[in-house]
């Protein structure tokens, strides 16, 4: 059975938001929470195909949202970004979430570890535990002298991306804009700069996958560790601000850093629609086009599960043992897939944690 590694995902957000008191046995047993859907990850069906582990993401929903599918479904589009969060709202929200992490890890019976160091992770493929990475998704809950994202780092947090698309305090993202181009906005401020030594200082790996042009490159520039963008695509192949130009693409190369395939369709298809008929065939393009610019040693799979429309043949987790078959149908070899589906995430996360 092909193992599969992930470098995104928002079950945590789902849980968060639907769950209450019954969101982490929800998740352990693989059920419905309240009546609502089961989600597109949990662990019985993580366990089932071979998902070894990924990265968890915490994200600070906002207060104003708006609606985005049904903003996303023009052929152009520019979802206009809600306000900044307040730092006593975005604490509450991300301790709650850290909070879910740690409860299921202790009621798992051991069938989950929160990941801190290539030790823990190494420990988990050994044993078949699913290895969780604690992420944050836009850093809104650290105040400006990053007290808290010292408490965060005890708590487990080992890899952050500065901003969600909305602005904050260290710097600017991109909008949900098609078509559209990275460079929008400033990049960090000079307590983003702060931010990205401390991360660095405490073997935090750091996601670009939100950071707009400007922001990256001030990354680029500042960073001593692989530059990585967790869940992203190609903007040549699909002409979304959310993805990574061509020299965005090389720079990463030169640091060995990577990219994990996003699969939210917005992202994927060259019409930037959120359609689920979206055929696999799209999702190994990126690939292909990922592997010729990054190299087969620096691509990996970045779900966005619970967090976005993907391909309907893929449909939740239970559908990534399709994806292999396709990427073997379309000729990748048997160490190829390995290395997207799960090797390239553990060099990567070894890399940059010792």
């Amino acid at each position: 059975m092909t193992k599969f590694f992930d470098g995104h995902n928002d079950v945590l957000l789902r849980l968060y938001t639907r769950g209450g008191v019954d969101a982490v046995q929800s998740f352990l047993k693989g059920e419905k929470i309240n009546g609502t859907s089961a989600g597109q990850l949990d662990f019985p069906r993580a366990k089932a195909v071979g998902f070894a582990g990924g990265f968890f993401a915490i994200y600070v929903p906002s207060v104003e949202h708006g609606n985005f599918d049904a903003l996303m479904q023009d052929t152009q589009y520019d979802v206009p970004l809600p306000p900044q969060s307040t730092l006593s709202y975005a604490q509450d929200v991300t301790f709650a979430q850290a909070s879910l992490l740690i409860q299921i890890e202790a009621e798992s019976a051991g069938g989950l570890k929160i990941c801190r160091d290539a030790t823990d992770l190494k420990y988990c493929m050994a044993t078949d535990t699913l290895a969780a990475i604690m992420h944050i998704e836009g850093a809104e809950a650290i105040d400006r002298n990053l007290n808290m994202l010292h408490v965060l780092h005890q708590a487990g947090l080992r890899s952050l991306g500065p901003v969600w698309s909305r602005p904050n305090i260290f710097g600017h993202g991109v909008p949900f804009r098609f078509p559209g181009l990275p460079d929008i906005g400033d990049g960090l401020t000079d307590i983003g700069f702060e931010l990205i030594r401390a991360c660095n200082n405490l073997k935090i790996m750091i996601d670009l996958s939100h950071l707009n042009e400007k922001g990256f490159w001030d990354v680029a520039k500042t960073s001593n560790v692989p530059l990585v963008a967790t869940h992203s695509n190609a903007h040549t192949l699909c002409t979304h601000s959310r993805n990574l130009t061509d020299k965005q693409l090389a720079a990463i190369r030169e640091t060995g850093g990577m990219v994990g395939l996003n699969f939210a369709v917005a992202f994927l298809r060259e019409d930037g629609q959120k359609n689920v008929n979206t055929p696999l065939e799209i999702m190994l393009r990126h690939m292909d086009y990922l592997l010729e610019h990054l190299g087969e040693d620096h691509v990996g799979l970045g779900s966005d599960f619970d967090g976005a429309t993907i391909p309907a043949e893929l449909e939740t987790v239970s559908g990534l043992p399709k994806l292999a078959t396709a990427m073997r149908q379309h000729g990748y070899n048997t160490t190829l897939i390995n290395k997207i589906c799960y090797e390239n995430w553990m060099n990567l996360l070894e890399k940059t944690w010792s």
